[in-house]
């Protein structure tokens, strides 16, 4: 049976290729290295490690072209790349065949982390220009990063004082041991209360860097780094990576690296991205993880139109026709409407309230038609009556409720958020 047969290795030829002609006309790294080519070194302040004696650094243009190969093609490890650099045709023509080790990758991409940041930005004012961005509707979504940091090295203060409750019992029991322990016994258990104190020590200290930072809580290897909710009610110690996309061409126009869950971060990110596209004049879409009242007054009171799903009702009434939703609210008279046609006042009291360490506001509102009421059982639980809580950002649901609804005819939901 015959089969195509390679070249042979050690035979000579008269005109051999050049690299240039191993890669195609229309490959990815020509983009990648025309792109990096028009980079102005001054205006992004790439740190190089520059000295009068020895090598010449490399130039951060050939460093930039590595990393966005790798990102391209999901090589990330500063090993994997110094390997590319030696094994694949690609990346010996957009590096001219230099081959920086993994120190030096690492390095690089640890000290210009800034620098870096602004590449992406200028991928974005490139992208602007050839009219790739439409600035008429994003979207933004998170996604949780693994840090190196175990579980085991993240510390909050409940966890610290079961620590030194051990710690203590420990010692009380070492204590109690060494009053009654001969003199080669004294030795080991004394450098078990030594060792338990120093450990003792470690805790303590840790506890006071939580009181002074404020911090709820401390990773001890990556320190940036904290415990949060990945999936299902899964931890993790992670980072949250905050993105921007425009719809247009689903270009990623904005991140941010964060140690925070999305509750708070839909302000920051819209504020962004109005600089990015130089104009409010567009709509943003989350999802109900972004469904807080502060950051929706941030978002509206910016001129941009959003639209955030809805949180699922925390508690219902016996009977729904009498939920939340079905209480009108009357501006002008600052009162509720009962679907009893009964009104509810407040007394015009402010009242604090918290939600996941954030501290809001909240009027109560309540009438003495309650107890009287043929439908109290079907309204509420509570015997004294109904009492209803209008959030200082009640206004702010309200108008993302409406943004919703104008989309999205026939939608319905009786969120009442806090």
């Amino acid at each position: 049976m015959q089969y195509i047969q390679g070249k042979d290795r050690d035979q000579s030829v008269l005109f051999p290729q050049c690299l240039d002609q191993l890669i195609a006309a229309d490959s990815d790294v020509r983009f990648i290295d025309l792109f990096a080519e028009s980079i102005q070194i001054p205006d992004f302040k790439f740190v190089t490690k520059q000295s009068i004696e020895g090598r010449p650094a490399y130039n951060p243009k050939d460093l930039i072209k590595l990393f966005i190969y790798g990102y391209l093609n999901s090589i990330r490890s500063s090993r994997a790349l110094e390997k590319q650099c030696h094994i694949n045709v690609e990346v010996m023509w957009l590096m001219k065949q230099l081959a920086p080790d993994h120190n030096t990758i690492s390095n690089f991409r640890r000290d210009n982390n800034k620098a870096i940041r602004k590449v992406f930005q200028h991928t974005v004012a490139i992208a602007k220009n050839f009219d790739l961005i439409g600035g008429k509707l994003i979207a933004g979504d998170s996604t949780k990063l693994r840090a190196q940091n175990s579980k085991k090295n993240n510390f909050n203060e409940k966890k610290i004082i079961q620590h030194i409750e051990y710690i203590d019992k420990k010692l009380d029991e070492y204590t109690t041991a060494l009053a009654t322990a001969d003199e080669d016994n004294k030795k080991i258990i004394q450098q078990e209360i030594d060792k338990q104190n120093s450990r003792k020590d470690k805790y303590n200290k840790l506890s006071g860097q939580i009181m002074e930072t404020g911090q709820t809580q401390i990773s001890t290897s990556d320190p940036d780094s904290r415990q949060m909710i990945t999936r299902n009610n899964i931890t993790e110690i992670a980072y949250n990576i905050q993105s921007t996309t425009d719809a247009k061409n689903y270009i990623p126009i904005d991140y941010k690296v964060t140690n925070e869950n999305d509750s708070k971060a839909m302000g920051p990110m819209v504020r962004r991205a109005k600089v990015i596209l130089n104009t409010n004049e567009f709509t943003a879409l989350y999802d109900k993880g972004y469904h807080t009242g502060s950051e929706l007054k941030t978002v509206i009171e910016a001129g941009v139109h959003v639209m955030v799903a809805m949180q699922a009702v925390a508690a219902f009434a016996p009977d729904d026709a009498y939920n939340f939703d079905k209480f009108i609210y009357n501006e002008k008279g600052d009162t509720y409407t009962c679907p009893q046609q009964q009104t509810l006042a407040t007394n015009g009291n402010w009242y604090q309230k918290s939600k996941q360490r954030y501290i809001y506001f909240v009027k109560h509102y309540k009438t003495n038609k309650c107890l009287s009421c043929p439908a109290l059982a079907k309204c509420t639980l509570n015997k004294k009556g109904r009492l209803i809580e209008r959030s200082e950002y009640q206004p702010y649901f309200e108008q993302n409720k409406k943004n919703i609804l104008k989309q999205t005819p026939g939608f319905t939901n009786s969120a009442n958020p806090s």
